[in-house]
Parts: C-alpha cells; sequence; structure tokens
C-alpha cells in the first residue's frame, strides 16, 4: 500500500523562544515561521514575546520590533507600509494578507505569521515569486497598438475609463494566486488569478488594439480553464478587488467572439 508522508526535512518543528523585553507588561506572543537554507535545519516556528506597549499597531510593526530588539536574523519584505507596494504579503493568522495593514488587534490568540503558501521559500517570510512575475510578463501588460501614436496622449472616454475599475488597482502581492487550490495543483501552466486579473484589465482598455491575439494566448485548457470559481482569490485580496469575476468575465468573451 503506498503511504503519502512528507520529507522529514520539509516538517516543522518548534523552534526557540526568545525571552522578551525586560520589564514589559503588556507582551503578546508572536509564532513566526523560520527556515535558513543555509544551516540545513528543518523549518521551524519561533516564538518572540512583543512589548505592545513599545511596538505600533500592524503586524509589520511588530516583526519590525523584532527585528530591532530581538533577533535581526528574521528576515521578510516590507517597502511602503501602506498597502500599495505589496511587499509585506504573507500568511497571517491563516489568511493571506498585508502585514501593514492587517492590525494586530483584529487577530485573536498568539499572533501566527507564515510565509505565502505553496510557493518556494528562499528565507524565513521571503518566498520566491520568480514564477508568478514571469506569468504576469507572459500576459503582456502594456498597451498594444497599431494605429500611429498620436501626438499628445491616446484618449478614453469617462465610460471606457470605468471599465478599468477593480482592475488596475492591483499591487500584485500575490495573496490571491497563492490562495487559490488551482495554482495549488497547477501552478506552472495555470496563470493564476493576479495574471489573469491584469490580463482582462488590458483586454478592457479601449485604447488597446491587440483584443484577439491576447485572447489567442489565453485559449488554453490551463491558461484560463484551470480557474473552478473556488473565490478563494476574491476572498484573499486586501484590496477589496475580485479576480474570480474578471476571469469569469475573460471566458465570457472567448465564448463571444465564437458566436
Amino acid at each position: 500500500m503506498v503511504e503519502f508522508t512528507l520529507p522529514k526535512n520539509s516538517r516543522v518543528t518548534e523552534g526557540k523562544t526568545w525571552p522578551g523585553k525586560p520589564g514589559a507588561r503588556n507582551e503578546r506572543a508572536f509564532r513566526v515561521y523560520r527556515w535558513n537554507p543555509d544551516d540545513g535545519n528543518n523549518p521551524r516556528v519561533d516564538v518572540y514575546k512583543v512589548d505592545l506597549d513599545d511596538c505600533g499597531p500592524m503586524v509589520l510593526d511588530a516583526l519590525i520590533w523584532i527585528k530591532s530588539n530581538i533577533d535581526a536574523t528574521l528576515t521578510f519584505r516590507r517597502s511602503c507600509r501602506e498597502g500599495v507596494c505589496g511587499s509585506c504579503a504573507m500568511n497571517i493568522d491563516g489568511t493571506n494578507t498585508l502585514a501593514c495593514t492587517r492590525g494586530m488587534d483584529e487577530i485573536k490568540g498568539d499572533v501566527k505569521i507564515y510565509p505565502l503558501p505553496h510557493m518556494p521559500v528562499i528565507k524565513d517570510l521571503v518566498p520566491d515569486l520568480t514564477q508568478f512575475y514571469a506569468q504576469y510578463a507572459s500576459v503582456q501588460p502594456w498597451l498594444k497598438t497599431e494605429t500611429p501614436q498620436p501626438q499628445k496622449e491616446w484618449r478614453q472616454s469617462e465610460d471606457d475609463r470605468k471599465k478599468l475599475d477593480g482592475l488596475y488597482e492591483c499591487i500584485l502581492c500575490a495573496c490571491c494566486t497563492t490562495s487559490c487550490p488551482s495554482y495549488w495543483w497547477n501552478g506552472d501552466r495555470y496563470l493564476g488569478p493576479a495574471a489573469l486579473l491584469q490580463a482582462g484589465r488590458w483586454l478592457k482598455d479601449s485604447r488597446d488594439e491587440a483584443t484577439g491575439e491576447r485572447l489567442d494566448f489565453l485559449e488554453d485548457p490551463f491558461r484560463l480553464y484551470r480557474c473552478h470559481t473556488i473565490l478563494n482569490c476574491s476572498k484573499a485580496c486586501p484590496k477589496g478587488l475580485n479576480p474570480a469575476k474578471e476571469i469569469a468575465e475573460i471566458k465570457k468573451m472567448m465564448v463571444e467572439r465564437q458566436v
């Protein structure tokens, strides 16, 4: 009988419980995933005690506090701290979200922090997004035209501009894509919610003149049609966007052009 088990070196073990700040009266425990590719050890979960009286209100504030006051080796991405860049995307309390916009007061009990799921990990909370960005680039996310370029700008009506609402706001944080079971199963061939949302953004742009070419690229059993409308992507998006709806719109465009 076949027995399915994880490799020994993939099992997450209990790590170190770090001492808190001396004299702290208002502490909270953070359970943080740690993995260093250079030491040959299994991934582990370290426990940190954060002094809430000396720390900002967001989860990212706590991670920065830990790195500054307890463990300088903790590795994670962050940049804008305003929910704009998407750098600090991670799995917090079981949900893919941005650490800079997730308040500690929204979480009950210990704060559990892991890297985005089902992606190779570079170190600690940093996932390898090489494939994610390659898939984004594959949809050619730029204006494609054959008409000679105007002297000033490509004009667009207000109504046509409104069609892009809910699409252009994507910050490519990968929260939606890494929450999608279809992407977990076929991530090498299925483009994923974020890339398809961006594909839809250019398909709906009235200034773009490559609609047929873009649809031809997506007409594939895996690139588009691996979406089974599970809706994890729409639930996970920290910007409140709806990738599942846009993927359905693209499928509709595929049918309409065959009529």
